[in-house]
Order: C-alpha cells, then sequence, then structure tokens
C-alpha cells in the first residue's frame, strides 16, 4: 500500500491541483509578506485610524492600475510640502514667501483641493496671502487669514473662490477663464502651477510651514473608502486571517470528528447510540442564530467566533460519515491482531483505526477550509465579525451601502474575487485528492 507521502506526490499528475496549489502558494506568500511588512499591531492601529494616517489619501479613489487601461489618465493624488518640493523664503523683517510647485498631467478634474498650515508662535499668529498661479502665469487670490493656530483651508468648499472663478474651484483652478464660461465642456489644463504664500511673522522664533495635497481620483492598488483608508491594507491583511480561521476551523473540527466517529463505532452499544443521538440533536440545531446571539449580546472577537464554530460543528454530520468508516475498518484482520495480543481501547481507536482512515478523510477536510473562509466573510458581511480586524469581509460590510449606491465597484469586486479565487484554489486541490484516495474516482 502507498504511503500517505506518495500519494500526495500523485498531486503532480493533475493539472488543475497544480493550479491550486500555485494560487495557495501565493496566497501564503501574501499572508507572510502582510504579517511582516505590516505588523498586527499596526495594521489594528491603521485599520481603526481616524486622525491623520489617511489624510493625505483621497475618499473612495479606484486603484492606480485603471490609468494602465487604454484612453484612461485619471488624476493621481499630489503633494507638495516646504522643505522637499516646495520652497520657503524668511525675509529679516519676518516677511516670508512659501512657494509650493506641482505639475497636472492628468485629464480629469481633482475632486478636493486641501492646504494645510501649520504655525509655531507665543501670542501673535502670522498673517498670510494665499494665490493659485496656472501655468499661463495667472494669479488667482485664495484667502487672506490671521491664522491663530493650524489652518486647513479646502479650496473645493470657498464660496469667495466659487464666486471669483464663476464656476467650481475644482474646475476653474484647472482651466482657462474662457472654460470657466462653459465649466460642463472644460478640460484640465495641463502645465506647471504653483500656490504661492505671502506674509509677515511678529515674533521671533516664530514658524510656519504649509502642505498641498491635490487629491487624485485614483490612488494606491487597491483603492480607498470612504474613510480614505487605503484598501490594500484590509486585502493583504485578510489573507492571513482567513487561511488562519479556515485552517484551524477545518483541522479543529475535522480531528474533532474523526475522534468522535472513531470512538463511537469501536465502542458501540450505549456510547454509539449516546454520541449518534447528540450528533442529530446538534445537526438541527440553527447555526446562524447562535452566531447572531454570540456576536451581539457576548463578543465579536475572531476568537470567540471561531470557538463557536468548533463547538457547533464537532458534532456535525462529519461524525456519522466517519462513524461508517471506522465500523468498515475495525473489522481489519490487524485490528483483530491487535485485540488478541492485548492492545487497550485508546492504543487501537489512535494508533491503528484513526490512520486507518484518515487518508480517505483528507479530501474533505481540505474541501471545508474554504467554507469555513467563506463563513468568516459572511459573519463579518452582516456586521458580526471583529471590527478591529481588517477582513475581506469587513470590507465587504463597509462597501455594501457606500459603494453600490456610488458606482465605486472596486470597493466590493476586489475581496469577492479573493474569496472566489480562495474557494477555487482549494476546491482544485480536494477535487484532485479526491480522485487519489477515492478508487472509484481514480481515472489514471
Amino acid at each position: 500500500m502507498k504511503t500517505l507521502l506518495a500519494r500526495l506526490k500523485e498531486l503532480r499528475r493533475y493539472p488543475s491541483a497544480v493550479v491550486g496549489l500555485f494560487i495557495i502558494g501565493i496566497l501564503l506568500i501574501v499572508s507572510i509578506y502582510a504579517v511582516i511588512a505590516i505588523p498586527y499591531p499596526r495594521a489594528i492601529s491603521l485599520w481603526k485610524a481616524t486622525g491623520d494616517e489617511w489624510l493625505e489619501n483621497p475618499r473612495l479613489a479606484r486603484p492606480k492600475w485603471v490609468n494602465f487601461l487604454p484612453g484612461v489618465n485619471q488624476p493621481e493624488t499630489v503633494v507638495v510640502r516646504t522643505g522637499q518640493q516646495g520652497t520657503k523664503v524668511v525675509g529679516a523683517d519676518g516677511k516670508f514667501t512659501i512657494t509650493l510647485p506641482f505639475k497636472y498631467t492628468y485629464n480629469g478634474f481633482p475632486p478636493e483641493v486641501t492646504l494645510f498650515l501649520t504655525t509655531k508662535f507665543r501670542g501673535y499668529g502670522p498673517y498670510v496671502e494665499m494665490f493659485w498661479v496656472t501655468p499661463e502665469g495667472e494669479k488667482i487670490p485664495l484667502r487672506k487669514e490671521s491664522l491663530r493656530g493650524d489652518y486647513r483651508y479646502l479650496l473645493g468648499a470657498d464660496p469667495t473662490l466659487r464666486d471669483y472663478l464663476g464656476c467650481s474651484p475644482l474646475i476653474g483652478l484647472f482651466t482657462t477663464p474662457p472654460q470657466r464660461k462653459t465649466p460642463t465642456e472644460a478640460k484640465p489644463r495641463q502645465g506647471n502651477y504653483q500656490v504661492v504664500i505671502e506674509g509677515y511673522v511678529f515674533e521671533e522664533g516664530s514658524d510656519f510651514d504649509a502642505k498641498l495635497v491635490v487629491y487624485g481620483r485614483v490612488h494606491g492598488w487597491a483603492g480607498t473608502d470612504h474613510l480614505r483608508r487605503d484598501l490594500t491594507l484590509p486585502l493583504l491583511w485578510g489573507t492571513p486571517i482567513a487561511f488562519v480561521f479556515g485552517l484551524v476551523a477545518a483541522v479543529g473540527i475535522s480531528v474533532a470528528q474523526f475522534t468522535l466517529g472513531a470512538v463511537s463505532a469501536w465502542y458501540g452499544r450505549s456510547v454509539d447510540a449516546s454520541l449518534q443521538f447528540v450528533t442529530r440533536v446538534w445537526m438541527v440545531l440553527p447555526a446562524l442564530p447562535i452566531y447572531i446571539m454570540v456576536g451581539m449580546f457576548f463578543s465579536k472577537s475572531i476568537w470567540a467566533i471561531l470557538m463557536v464554530v468548533l463547538i457547533l460543528g464537532m458534532f456535525g454530520g462529519g461524525v456519522l460519515n466517519a462513524r461508517s468508516m471506522f465500523i468498515q475498518a475495525k473489522e481489519a484482520p490487524y485490528i483483530e491482531a491487535a485485540r488478541a495480543y492485548g492492545a487497550k481501547n485508546r492504543r487501537i481507536i489512535f494508533r491503528y483505526l484513526i490512520p486507518r482512515v484518515l487518508p480517505v478523510l483528507i479530501p474533505g477536510f481540505v474541501n471545508a477550509i474554504p467554507g469555513y473562509v467563506f463563513l468568516e466573510a459572511s459573519l463579518s458581511f452582516l456586521g458580526l465579525g471583529d471590527p478591529s480586524l481588517p477582513t475581506w469581509g469587513k470590507v465587504l460590510n463597509e462597501s455594501n451601502i457606500e459603494a453600490l449606491l456610488q458606482g465605486h465597484y472596486h470597493w466590493v469586486v476586489q475581496p469577492a474575487l479573493l474569496l472566489m479565487v480562495t474557494g477555487f484554489a482549494f476546491a482544485l486541490v480536494g477535487f484532485a485528492l479526491d480522485r487519489i484516495f477515492n478508487p472509484r474516482l481514480r481515472t489514471i
């Protein structure tokens, strides 16, 4: 009889299994990369962040790879700071000039333009005048302010600037005066732009810096959500979470069902009757309402959910399937020989009986993994998942309303595609294993 390892090597003879293993290998590499590149505390902190961590990201941006499509040239986010791309000149009389230049080469208008001003003073804040300079040299006045602290200027929401330009500032700032008369037909003027800030500081030691963010409509390799969070984070970290949840659930439930099935078949009589009764009662318990009650009244921790999944699954239908196989296996001659030389029941069950049947149950174990991955995603989609974890299901949960109503399909398609690819990969491997370990299905 071929050993288990020799049978597993037969997977190489099935192209579908090779494809499945290749996909699983890529997902494992992604999982390892996610854990190393973004440590768990950092990932949790970023996902729950509500401060400045994502402030430079646009809202609801599509993935930047859409710009690789023919004829697509959507704007990407441009960030200009003093001390880097920008320059700051301070005179002896306290007068200063900050210049923030940037090049705009896109076919679409930005969704937002924001100027962030940071100040340092004791009693009297600086006075500033801000200007927008177009590629043609037109100097558009923005705002005059006596700053009393850090300041955030949303150019697109300035009614005075709207009245001055005669159209939306997000269109008017990137077009010539004739185009502003017909803003619906206007196209952005590509070229070199500047934001110039002139002003005075009135105290020795006072300082002033600026940062300009021209937000794009595409950002990152996965886009962003309504909270400006880069969706690359949950797509990456959702991979190891899905693998761990699916693997632990599949291993735990399979081991429990194998063991209970072996015990039921070996001892028979009252033990068998009791286990079968409990199993049949357990099988009719409504799992989803139990998950909902645990999530609503006890805990939404992924570990609590995993524990409930293990408890509800250990007495599933797999116990009856395993029992039927063990009933046949216990009549084998080597089992009778073990009885004859006085082997204890525990030794017979765990050393002879379970190893005999285990290879036949491996395909079912592999096919069960994506089922538990989908279960975790489904619970998160229903709002019962761990809110602190960046998972595929959590992305789908938050995209349920925001994305579909506004047409941001990347927010839904990407995690759904990863779930489908994961299930497809394990299904390919599981079907091949079924052919290897089930003689009736062997074709080669």
